[in-house]
């Protein structure tokens, strides 16, 4: 097994040097017997029988593994070599994902736990390294509930085969492990706020280790297209500090440098922490000036009413299954994406790998962040779902391209809330939560029906005929009032508001093109059928006047679902300019 991917810098967003990729071969065991803990395994002693390719799941082909059966305990383990030039200082090792809960050691020592299949998590190994030239052995334990429906799980189907809207499992790493190197006082993160009206950036800065009394400062250089911007340098007192910079800048009449999907501008940003003159810290980042807002009920971008033209992306790939195979991949999405006419993507029942966020904010496609829902209710749910949500919001705060938050889709592990006051308050608590730790982006309380406090008004809706999509959103009244799919939009004593209406699922036309076999919610005979299908769906929606945004379902076809308007393997099934035609209203 000789092949190695995925060997891109994994957290674009907050760059710096030195760091190590740790994808490719490590050693690999399946536990299902539950020896592990009883034998030790953790100590790093014992050699896996397995060869994995990380950060593939052992489900996915690319894994080297492939195999797609139940396996819940799975071990990993491999040699960490420290770099010279890592030595002396802090080191940090990183996981972008591990599905669900993992547990981490490092020469036998427990270095980190985290429980959460989607979200990021680091720890602290310097004081776990062996000392000189002995060998550093790092072992991660990695365990799965593949048939707990309560656990936020997203697509993952609880039973063996894929069926239904539900995919193959993902179990243990899927996301790049690595590591790098600081000081002992570095920049830990920072979170931008922009403000078009006041033309000004909100620099939040968190500072990691022991603060001295003086000397320390923290150098902000901002730049556009290589041009200088703005060069701050202040004291650092607090763990945590806050500038408002003001960026004099042009800012509409087409001389602006406001992020849009047409004009991607983005703000480079180089964080330079010193003490005295000795540079402790230095970290590369950007930042886009965008808004996203309600006024008079309408949804704006820039404080312009703005149609959004999404489509439904569930990010899964035929041979890595969630972990896209490379960076090529990831960026080849977001062009196909924007190539057939479409600015936003609503990434499905997933947090999404950083740099496809990289890439949406690069090349310019807005994203609705969405998270992995569990099933069925519990209050245990609760708990994981809560925490596993707030680290969503935290990882993809700055990244411009993210305008709105959807916590819970079609009652997905709230599925009594129509008549259940516990999974209301639920749905309540999670709408409010994610205004309280983002007060700039829209909040979905529950995509599709039975929506309690929202701020947009989503509805899904699979009709294919074009009159009776035309009658239904003809008006607000009529499209509040509707019942496609047979559910409530709003729950009772929570009425429509003048929220902005969207149509967040729709079409899902099934089109085999490939070898693939699958099922869709209305099906095409050839070419020209599909065409037809797809005006029929889409233009109703453009010349409705009530509707101000839509999302298609769905970009690609994915296992046993041939809906796509491209493969499962990424091959369109119409010309792309014909499709953006349909989308222009052609």
């Amino acid at each position: 097994m000789a092949e190695q991917y995925r060997l891109e810098y994994p957290r674009p967003q907050f760059v710096r040097e030195p760091w190590m990729n740790l994808n490719g071969e490590w050693e690999f065991e399946f536990d299902d017997s539950q020896l592990g803990e009883p034998e030790k395994w953790h100590l790093g002693e014992r050699p896996l029988s397995r060869r994995i390719q990380v950060p593939f799941a052992f489900q996915s082909s690319l894994s080297g593994i492939g195999d797609p059966g139940f396996h819940d305990t799975v071990w990993y383990r491999r040699e960490l070599d420290i770099p010279e030039h890592f030595r002396g200082k802090k080191i940090l090792l990183h996981f972008g994902a591990v599905d669900y809960e993992a547990s981490v050691w490092v020469n036998g020592i427990l270095v980190a736990t985290h429980e959460g299949g989607h979200t990021p998590f680091s720890a602290d190994i310097s004081g776990a390294l062996a000392s000189g030239d002995q060998k550093n052995i790092l072992v991660v334990k990695a365990v799965d509930y593949s048939k707990d429906v309560t656990l936020p799980r997203g697509k993952q189907y609880w039973k063996s085969d894929s069926a239904s809207i539900f995919y193959t499992r993902t179990t243990g790493i899927w996301q790049t492990v690595w590591m790098e190197a600081v000081s002992s006082v570095y920049l830990e993160k920072v979170k931008f706020t922009p403000d078009i009206d006041r033309n000004c950036i909100e620099i939040r800065s968190f500072i990691k280790g022991f603060l001295k009394e003086e000397g320390l400062k923290l150098q902000v250089d901002i730049s556009f297209e290589g041009q200088p911007v703005s060069s701050d340098i202040y004291s650092v007192r607090n763990a945590q500090e806050s500038r408002s910079i003001n960026l004099a800048d042009f800012n509409d009449h087409g001389l602006g440098r406001w992020w849009t999907p047409e004009r991607p501008n983005l703000y480079d940003v180089t964080f330079t922490l010193r003490d005295g003159d000795t540079i402790l810290d230095e970290v590369t980042s950007y930042f886009g000036m965008r808004k996203i807002s309600i006024e008079s009920g309408k949804l704006c971008l820039n404080n312009r009413a703005y149609f959004m033209k999404l489509v439904l992306d569930q990010g899964y790939f035929p041979d890595g299954n969630l972990t896209p195979p490379s960076d090529d991949a990831i960026r080849r999405d977001v062009e196909l994406t924007k190539e057939m006419g479409f600015n936003g993507a609503r990434k499905h029942q997933k947090l999404e790998d950083p740099r496809y966020l990289y890439w949406c904010d690069k090349l310019g496609l807005l994203v609705w962040g969405e998270a992995a829902n569990a099933y069925e209710y519990s209050e245990e749910y609760v708990r994981r779902f809560t925490s596993e949500w707030q680290e969503s919001i935290e990882r993809d705060y700055n990244h411009p391209s993210v305008v709105v938050w959807v916590p819970l889709n079609e009652s997905w592990g709230v599925p009594n809330i129509a008549v259940d006051k516990q999974q209301q308050q639920h749905a309540q608590a999670m709408y409010h939560l994610t205004k309280s730790l983002d007060p700039m982006r829209p909040v979905v309380s529950n995509d599709g029906w039975e929506l309690v406090s929202t701020d947009l008004f989503n509805i899904h809706d699979y009709e294919w005929r074009r009159e009776v999509l035309e009658e239904r959103y003809s008006s607000v009244e009529k499209a509040v009032s509707g019942r496609p799919g047979y559910r409530k939009l709003a729950v009772e004593g929570f009425p429509y508001q003048d929220q902005p209406i969207l149509i967040t699922e729709f079409g899902g036309v099934a089109y085999k093109k490939s070898d693939w076999d699958g099922w869709g919610y209305s099906g095409a005979d050839n070419d020209e059928d599909f065409t037809a299908r797809l005006r029929a769906v889409i233009h109703p929606l453009l010349l409705s006047g009530v509707v101000q945004g839509y999302c298609y379902t769905q970009l690609t076809d994915v296992e046993q679902e041939i809906n796509g308007l491209l493969t499962y393997d990424r091959q369109p099934k119409l010309p792309l300019e014909v499709i953006r035609a349909i989308n222009e209203g052609k």
